[in-house]
């Protein structure tokens, strides 16, 4: 077990912004491709992972108890816009929501927007968000996040 967390060296950058500065020892962690600062999360993680162990299985304990008290199947209230009825899904066992609209009224055939659990198949993070469909209904706008870094590809 680890006695002492990593602690990341200093490096003072000053800082200037509407005149006036400031010092950050640690601006350099912001680096995300600096193998220095890498070598540092990862023995951050090491650290973390060596300091938790004891309560793993705790953890895994809670995580299945709040699972199964989500529904596993579960689906929003319809709401009407622009000749439209959207509805947003959540199929068992799928961790991902199913974006859908029926034209007209409620009996019409499902049109499936996004499924986002085969969008997010190929990724170890994935989030969609901001769905806007434009007047014309032809085309769908929405943000794309694969990195968990909340830095959204418009698309």
């Amino acid at each position: 077990m680890m006695a002492n967390p990593p602690k990341p060296a200093k490096k003072p950058v000053k800082l200037e912004k509407h005149g006036d500065i400031r010092i950050d020892n640690y601006y350099w962690l912001r680096d995300r491709e600096n193998p220095e600062v890498l070598a540092y999360l990862k023995a951050e993680n090491d650290y973390f992972d060596t300091q938790t162990a004891a309560y793993k299985p705790l953890e895994n304990t809670l995580f299945e108890e709040m699972k199964a008290r989500l529904k596993q199947e579960d689906e929003s209230v319809p709401y009407f816009e622009n000749g439209y009825f959207y509805q947003t899904k959540y199929l068992k066992g799928k961790e991902y929501p199913v974006y859908s609209r029926r034209k007209g009224n409620l009996e019409a055939p499902e049109e499936i927007l996004f499924d986002v659990n085969q969008m997010a198949e190929k990724y170890s993070y994935y989030n969609l968000t901001g769905i806007d469909i434009t007047p014309n209904n032809r085309y769908a706008v929405f943000g794309e996040d694969t990195t968990g870094r909340r830095q959204y590809i418009l698309k």
